[in-house]
C-alpha cells in the first residue's frame, strides 16, 4: 500500500512536542510492513536546512498557487535516511527557510501551512506518487482532505485521506477574509470551513476526510463533550461515525533501559533490581539528595503546563514533603509561575526536592530509570508518552485518569495485582494526594507486591508495532469503501 504521511514537525528532524515523535516512530513501524511504501513529507525548516546531518537533494521545483500568489516549492529528498521511509522536506525560504527559532508562533501560520497543505498535494502530484491513503496530522495539515476532495480529485481519483488530531486545543482559526484572500477553494465549501464567522481548519478536515482518528480510544470518546472539544464538540458528534482511536506507542529502541546510554547502569525485567537501584543511587547523587534506597523518589518529565496538572502538585507539595518521609524531583521549562514555584520549594526543602527548570533528554531518561512512582496527574491528556516510558523503565506511574492516561493505565487492585498504576478519577488535588498515598503504601508496605508491579510495567508492549496493525486496519478498511 501507498502511504503519504504528511506534518508540521518529525523528530529527529524537527520537534517540539508529541507529534514529532509519532512522525518518527509511526511512518517507520508502517514502512516495516511488507508491501508498504511510506513517504514523510515535512516542511524545510531553517533548522533543518543547515544541519548537516541532514544530506538531501532537489528531487522537483514547482510554483504552489495560494490565493493570488504564486510561491515557489523545492522538493527536497532525504538522502541519508537508514530504514524504507522517503522523507521529503518542502523548501520556501519565506515561509519556513529563512526564520528562526521556534516551529510555530509566526503570525502568519495560517498562511504557512496553508500553503504546505497544498504544496504536499502538488508535490505528490509532480513525483507522480499516487498514494492509497493520506494520513495528515493537526491543524498544520487540516486542509489537505478540503483540498483533495475540492480541487485535486481528477489528480488522485482513488486516494482516501485520514485526518489524526493529536491535540484539538489549536484549530486553525484565521479570519473570514482568509477564504477568498488565502485559500481560493470552490464557494460550496465555505461551510465546511466556516465557525463563527470565522475560518477554522479543523472543522473543515472533519468534515471533509474519510476518517476521523485521535491519540487513544478514551479521548477519542472526550472529544464530544465540550470540556475538551474546545467548541468542536458538535461537529465532532456529527461525525462519529467515521471517528475512533488508536492509543500511540512509544520508541522501545531510543527508551530501553537494556542499551540507553544515558543511564549510569543498565537492566531489564528480570535484572531491574540491582540495575534499577544502581539508577536511583546515581540519580539522588546527580540531583544533589540523600542517597538513600528506602526513601521512595517521586518523579515528573514534563513541559512546565497548567494543562499537565501542576496546579494539583503545587497545592499538595509542601504537605507530601512536609509530612512524609520521601523525595520529589521535576525536570522541565514552561511557565514562569510553575519554575518559581518549583525552585522556591528546592530551596525549603533542599534534602527532599530537586527542581532542574531545564530540557536535558539524558537527565528525563535517568528519572525514568530512577525513579520509583512518576507522577502525571494531567487535566487532559490525549495519549501521554511520559507514563509509557516511565513503565517501560520500570517506574509505577501515578495518574489521571483521562484520555490516553486512563487507556494505558488500569488500576491496581488493593493488594498491588493485576493493573499497572494507580489513578484518579475526579482532577482535584485531595484525589491525587489519595492516589499517590496508596501508590506510597504499597512501596512502604508490601515492597515485593510493588517490586511485582514495577516488572509487570516493564513486560508491557508499548512498541509501535501494536498501533501500526491497527493503523493499517483502518487503511484498508478506508481502500475497500
Amino acid at each position: 500500500m501507498k502511504i503519504a504521511m504528511l506534518a508540521s514537525e518529525g523528530a529527529p528532524y524537527a520537534k517540539s512536542g508529541g507529534l514529532g515523535d509519532v512522525m518518527e516512530a509511526l511512518p517507520a513501524a508502517l514502512s516495516r510492513i511488507p508491501g508498504n511504501e511510506v513517504c514523510l513529507i515535512l516542511p524545510y525548516y531553517k533548522k533543518i536546512k543547515e544541519n548537516p546531518k541532514y544530506e538531501t537533494e532537489l528531487a522537483a521545483e514547482f510554483q504552489v498557487t495560494l490565493g493570488w500568489r504564486q510561491q515557489y516549492a523545492g522538493l527536497m529528498r532525504l538522502k541519508n535516511r537508514q530504514d524504507g521511509v522517503r522523507v521529503y522536506f518542502l523548501d520556501n525560504d519565506y515561509y519556513f527557510g529563512a526564520r528562526p527559532g521556534a516551529i510555530y508562533g509566526d503570525g502568519d501560520d495560517d498562511e504557512r501551512f496553508a500553503y504546505f497543505s497544498k504544496a504536499c498535494l502538488d508535490a505528490m502530484a509532480v513525483m507522480g506518487f499516487i498514494p492509497d491513503v493520506i494520513q495528515c496530522n493537526d491543524w498544520q495539515t487540516a486542509l489537505v482532505p478540503t483540498y483533495l476532495k475540492s480541487i485535486y480529485r481528477p489528480l488522485f481519483p482513488q486516494t482516501k485521506c485520514m485526518f489524526t488530531i493529536h491535540n484539538i486545543e489549536y484549530q486553525g482559526w484565521s479570519n473570514a477574509n482568509f477564504f477568498d484572500d488565502v485559500l481560493r477553494l470552490p464557494w460550496e465549501y465555505r461551510p465546511c470551513l466556516d465557525m463563527n464567522g470565522s475560518v477554522n481548519v479543523m472543522k473543515g478536515a472533519i468534515e471533509t476526510c474519510d476518517l476521523v482518528t485521535t491519540v487513544s480510544e478514551t479521548y477519542a470518546r472526550e472529544l464530544m463533550y465540550p470540556y475538551y472539544a474546545h467548541g468542536l464538540d458538535g461537529i465532532i458528534a456529527g461525525a462519529s461515525w467515521k471517528l475512533t482511536g488508536i492509543t500511540n506507542g512509544i520508541d522501545v529502541h531510543t527508551f530501553n533501559p537494556e542499551t540507553d546510554p544515558a543511564l549510569p547502569a543498565h537492566y531489564n525485567a528480570d535484572t531491574i533490581a540491582q540495575g534499577k537501584a544502581l539508577c536511583k543511587q546515581a540519580l539522588q547523587k546527580e540531583l544533589g539528595l540523600p542517597v538513600r534506597a528506602d526513601v521512595p523518589l517521586l518523579v515528573m518529565v514534563t513541559r512546565l503546563a497548567g494543562h499537565k496538572g501542576l496546579d494539583l502538585l503545587c497545592y499538595i507539595a509542601r504537605s507530601l514533603l512536609s509530612q512524609e518521609d520521601l523525595q520529589i524531583a521535576i525536570l522541565g521549562t514552561g511557565e514562569v509561575q510553575y519554575e518559581s514555584f518549583f525552585r522556591g520549594l528546592q530551596a525549603e526543602f533542599p534534602e527532599k526536592m530537586a527542581a532542574k527548570i531545564t530540557f536535558d533528554l539524558g537527565l528525563a531518561a535517568r528519572m525514568y530509570a530512577g525513579g520509583d512512582i512518576y507522577m502525571m496527574p494531567s487535566r487532559s491528556e490525549p495519549c501521554g508518552l511520559s507514563q509509557m516510558n516511565a513503565m517501560h523503565y520500570g517506574t509505577v506511574p501515578v495518574v489521571h485518569a483521562t484520555g490516553g492516561l486512563k487507556d494505558t493505565v488500569p488500576g491496581v487492585d488493593d493488594d498491588g495485582c493485576n493493573g499497572l498504576g494507580y489513578s484518579f478519577q475526579s482532577y482535584n488535588a485531595d484525589d491525587f494526594y489519595g492516589a499517590l498515598d496508596r501508590c506510597l503504601g504499597l512501596y512502604r508496605e508490601n515492597p515485593e507486591a510493588f517490586r511485582a508491579l514495577q516488572i509487570r510495567d516493564m513486560r508491557q508492549d508499548f512498541s509501535w508495532n501494536v498501533p501500526a496493525a491497527k493503523y493499517m486496519e483502518l487503511f484498508r478498511s478506508m481502500c475497500q469503501k
